[in-house]
């Protein structure tokens, strides 16, 4: 089996000045990417001002993972829904608290 791309998806969010959008890319892999337990690799992330402010994603030896700022969290991922809802809860609660007033 080869590596088969499942969903890629580039979506504006926020304000029109804030210059944000959403970047999806998720594909299966014949095995799992070296530190997962799963047959997908993934990125999902929030760009703002041309800046990468969260990235979920699983590069190879580091497994399933967030960055956050500068900060970076495991992550335990259980399916790619549960994937794409924590993603999305976690940049509205981003972009809600660098919202400017």
């Amino acid at each position: 089996m080869k590596a088969r791309l499942i969903k890629a998806q580039r979506q504006e969010v926020g304000r029109e000045e804030d210059e944000a959008f959403i970047e999806i890319s998720v594909w299966q892999v014949p095995s799992p990417v070296r530190g997962s337990a799963h047959r997908f690799k993934y990125r999902l992330a929030l760009v703002v001002h041309r800046v990468c402010v969260m990235r979920y994603d699983n590069e190879a030896g580091k497994g399933d993972h967030k960055h956050v700022d500068e900060s970076e969290f495991p992550y335990e991922f259980v399916n790619l829904g549960k994937l794409q809802r924590d993603f999305g809860l976690d940049a509205r609660r981003w972009l809600a608290r660098h919202a400017r007033h």
